[in-house]
């Protein structure tokens, strides 16, 4: 799952609601609405000493969120319970759902916060509710 081609026209969204809404049908969207300049910052970077660094640029986040999906086997659901968003800044709550072969099925309350410039994510803050379980499910 690569990014947009270069070439590839950007869905334009009304606001940055509808863009949350659009991503977080499909995390492998990232590209269609990140600057690329964007900043990560992974929920468990405070799991590592020193915290682990925002993962920048636009590629490199793509990447993150591949990873995330292939980690799941496809699997993963991006339950949104709620979005409240105006041109600056949005966050969306919800349950990260996922299946894997021989794994619990995994359920994971989440709260991801933006930070938009001109219609475009700029910089995404990954909050999950128990950090230390999600990655060690999604490395099992």
């Amino acid at each position: 799952m690569a990014s947009p081609s270069k070439d590839r026209v950007r869905p334009s969204f009304d606001d940055t609601t509808c863009l949350l809404r659009y991503l977080y049908a499909d995390l492998t969207r990232i590209s269609d609405v990140a600057s690329k300049e964007i900043q990560l910052h992974p929920a468990g970077r405070n799991l590592s000493s020193p915290p682990k660094p925002p993962i920048k640029g636009v590629d490199a986040v793509q990447a993150h969120e591949n990873a995330l999906v292939k980690a799941t086997g496809g699997s993963l659901v991006m339950d949104v319970e709620s979005i409240s968003a105006n041109g600056h800044f949005g966050t969306v709550l919800g349950t990260l759902r996922a299946r894997k072969h021989g794994a619990i099925d995994l359920a994971v309350p989440f709260c991801g916060v933006w930070r938009f410039d001109h219609g475009e994510a700029v910089e995404h803050w990954e909050n999950a509710i128990n950090p230390a379980d999600l990655e060690r499910w999604m490395r099992s």
